[in-house]
């Protein structure tokens, strides 16, 4: 059940208005979500991330994003507060955990780093206990080296860094970044058939160089509902009512701001829990956010274009097949990555 939100802008952004400020942040879902119910483990409290890019180039400190991360509840922890007033960024990963595989440890809270790359992950490889030696057999040094915590979500690092010509490179394309995501998908379903895996498994997946970004939401099934995502763009992204109430602007056509989050950071506000049906959701968001795709790419590219482009596997649904609208959420929803398609009780 963990969350990750991604901000890329024209302009950076302070980090609180992002994290800390908005009533439904990307900490206060930690521990008030709206739209993922995890019965077994309500909160996301084991340990967050989150990581950035300078605004300006500095040849001293260098071109890789900066990392802050704890095993702390991200509501409780003083220095994300302090910090976040702050910081600005052009480029934002954020992070809150809720652990599936490996330990509580600051090696296992995402998001993770390799030169300029960063990357993050929501949901879960199925059985990985009975693939980690087949991948990390796979891979070479400069991979392998990299990880040092036990999660799935690392070594799924790790692979797309094998599948980079060059993963130490300054600067890498668009184009680059997603046939690397499309191949480390790709392998982690060969190796789930070879295993004789049957269980689905959730790969919403992010990696940036800070300049461009890939972000997937799949699920290696046909008849499943990925866990959820969401995007929203714009000209600005501010405060419109005291409390915490943000909302997206847009005063033209151009994208200034693109975010991504696997919850929405608005609300509206003087919004009844006891209304919040899926379909009210929906409706309340069409403004602000739209849903992204299941088994679907998103790339923003360095001049803020947004592609959303489908991921044409096996488990690939095209929109015409009726099958495209009736994937099943239970799967999902009883890891606690999806609302229940009747609404929230």
């Amino acid at each position: 059940m963990c969350r990750f939100v991604i901000y890329k802008g024209t302009s950076p952004v302070q980090l609180s208005h992002l994290l800390t400020r908005p009533c439904h942040s990307i900490i206060n879902q930690a521990f008030d979500s709206r739209l993922r119910l995890d019965r077994r483990r309500p909160m996301n409290g084991d340990g967050f991330g989150v990581g950035w890019y300078d605004s300006v180039y500095d040849e001293e400190l260098g071109s890789q994003p900066c990392i802050f991360t704890s095993v702390t509840p991200a509501w409780n922890n003083v220095n994300l507060t302090r910090l976040a007033e702050k910081i600005k960024s052009p480029l934002v990963f954020g992070h809150v955990r809720a652990t599936t595989a490996g330990s509580l440890s600051l090696d296992n809270c995402h998001p993770f780093v390799h030169g300029k790359l960063m990357f993050m992950h929501n949901g879960g490889i199925a059985d990985f206990h009975l693939i980690k030696r087949r991948l990390q057999g796979d891979l070479p040094d400069v991979a392998f080296n990299m990880a040092q915590g036990n999660t799935d979500s690392e070594w799924a690092f790790a692979l797309l860094l094998a599948k980079l010509p060059d993963p130490d490179a300054r600067s890498f394309t668009p184009e680059v970044l997603r046939k690397a995501m499309l191949d480390t998908i790709a392998t982690l379903n060969v190796y789930a058939e070879e295993a004789g895996i049957t269980e689905p498994s959730l790969m919403n997946f992010c990696v940036t160089d800070g300049e461009s970004v890939v972000v997937t939401r799949y699920i290696s099934s046909r008849k499943d509902e990925a866990a959820s995502l969401w995007f929203s763009s714009g000209t600005a992204f501010s405060e419109y009512a005291e409390g915490g109430h943000y909302k997206m602007s847009k005063a033209d056509k151009r994208e200034n701001i693109i975010m991504i989050a696997s919850e929405p950071l608005t609300f509206e506000r003087g919004m009844s829990k006891l209304f919040l049906t899926l379909i009210h959701i929906y409706f309340y968001f069409l403004a602000d956010w739209m849903e992204i795709k299941t088994n679907h790419m998103v790339v923003i590219t360095p001049k803020m274009n947004l592609l959303q482009i489908p991921i044409m596997d096996k488990f690939y649904v095209p929109p015409s097949d009726p099958a495209a609208l009736t994937r099943a959420t239970e799967f999902a929803q009883e890891k606690g990555l999806l609302a229940p398609r009747n609404g929230l009780n």
